[in-house]
């Protein structure tokens, strides 16, 4: 089985690489498992070239056999409505004649998988804060217990912002924060299984039950 996945960002991509592993196994990963992360400069140039990758990725489609293939697409919410960011991947999938996993409706015969990151992957990192008080061990360890933090998908005033407002309060990244380094340094100590954000078990929970099906 083959996974294309289709990120906004370098810092989602690094992440991912460390996470997918660990959300469907090692083993799987390059045996009956092959996924693949691409990035793009931000929303706006993921939204812009996306029409034209689903075209071609359907096009694609045709001329394989023998493999199951599958387009995973993460977008942030980034404080916008994710309802409507949803129902725009999934026009954008239906006018390149893909079946979305919505539409597929509780069945696996879909090419295309559209995901919302609520609302950034930095939410991920607040709902693993063992993960990062592992990468930066001046965080308090009750973090996830403070007020404005318990919930990771509702922080206020934006998470990447929180992020390095938390991490340079405990002096680290002084100069701003580093968005792929800090997904460098986190994300090897996370469990997907402790993840408090719901967006992020969204995620694992529809990566796993594709691979479930579709891998033995």
């Amino acid at each position: 089985m083959w996974v294309q996945f289709l990120v906004e960002e370098e810092s989602m991509k690094v992440a991912l690489d460390i996470l997918l592993p660990k959300i469907v196994g090692e083993d799987k990963i390059g045996t009956s498992l092959r996924c693949d992360v691409r990035f793009f400069q931000g929303k706006k140039d993921l939204l812009q070239k996306l029409p034209s990758i689903l075209k071609a990725y359907q096009n694609w489609l045709k001329s394989i056999q023998g493999v199951e293939c599958r387009c995973v697409v993460v977008l942030d919410e980034d404080r916008s409505d994710c309802k409507v960011q949803k129902q725009e991947l999934e026009q954008i999938a239906r006018v390149a004649n893909l079946i979305t996993k919505s539409a597929a409706g509780g069945n696996n015969q879909y090419q295309v998988m559209n995901r919302i990151v609520v609302e950034e992957l930095e939410a991920w990192f607040f709902g693993d804060v063992e993960a990062l008080a592992a990468a930066y061990p001046r965080i308090p360890a009750n973090l996830a217990a403070k007020k404005g933090y318990r919930n990771p998908d509702a922080i206020r005033g934006g998470t990447w912002e929180a992020l390095e407002r938390v991490l340079q309060k405990a002096g680290y990244h002084k100069a701003g924060l580093s968005k792929v380094k800090a997904a460098i340094d986190i994300t090897p100590y996370m469990l997907p299984e402790r993840n408090r954000s719901r967006s992020f078990q969204v995620f694992r929970e529809g990566l796993l039950e594709l691979v479930q099906r579709l891998v033995a």
